[in-house]
């Protein structure tokens, strides 16, 4: 599953961008008052409350796959995209604190329009960038405020970021073998064949 691969890319950017030296923790806890009141360093909270499938990107058909020789041996469905929606918070012990690091987190998302491709894992398979999108406005049947009174929490400045992702289905369909002879066309009977010896008589 690729949510854990995400999870790690942007606790590396995070860490890369926006702690300067400092010690900042980040997680990726639900943000409700027990988790907050255990804070005792400043921390970056990473929360991922929704996924959906992204319908706009999705394909349909299927990919070939081939061999270390480039023979092709199976083929695969397209890819499934999804939105990874994060609530990405600040948590110190002065207000001050916590929009300075807010501010950090803005910058370093906008500055990043997507996410690497990791090193290893699916996504480093797929080999592409993963776009992602900050502060956009929430679909009409989901709001922030929500979030928030499900997580049983008073309602804390934030930043809503989208990670897209795609999740390729773990099916192939295998495929004949290559053809190594040329083919031999049969264009009619021939003398000696019984339909021919029969219509003679």
């Amino acid at each position: 599953m690729v949510i854990h691969e995400v999870d790690g890319l942007l606790r590396e950017l995070i860490e890369a961008e926006v702690s300067n030296g400092e010690q900042i923790e980040v997680a990726f806890d639900a943000p409700d008052k027990e988790w907050a009141s255990r804070r005792t360093q400043p921390t970056v909270d990473v929360y991922l409350y929704d996924v959906r499938k992204d319908v706009t990107r999705n394909d349909f058909g299927s990919v070939v796959v081939r061999d270390d020789e480039g023979t092709i041996t199976g083929r695969r469905p397209t890819p499934h995209w999804f939105r990874l929606a994060y609530l990405v918070t600040a948590w110190t012990q002065r207000p001050e604190d916590e929009h300075r690091l807010l501010s950090s987190l803005l910058s370093c998302f906008s500055r990043n329009e997507s996410l690497p491709v990791p090193e290893e894992g699916s996504l480093a398979d797929f080999g592409a960038p993963l776009p992602l999108a900050v502060a956009l406005p929430p679909p009409q049947d989901r709001s922030l405020s929500d979030v928030w009174s499900a997580l049983g929490g008073d309602l804390k400045p934030s930043i809503d970021i989208v990670v897209i992702v795609p999740l390729v289905p773990d099916r192939i369909d295998e495929v004949g073998p290559p053809v190594t002879q040329e083919p031999v066309f049969d264009i009619g009977p021939r003398d000696g064949d019984p339909l021919v010896a029969g219509t003679r008589e």
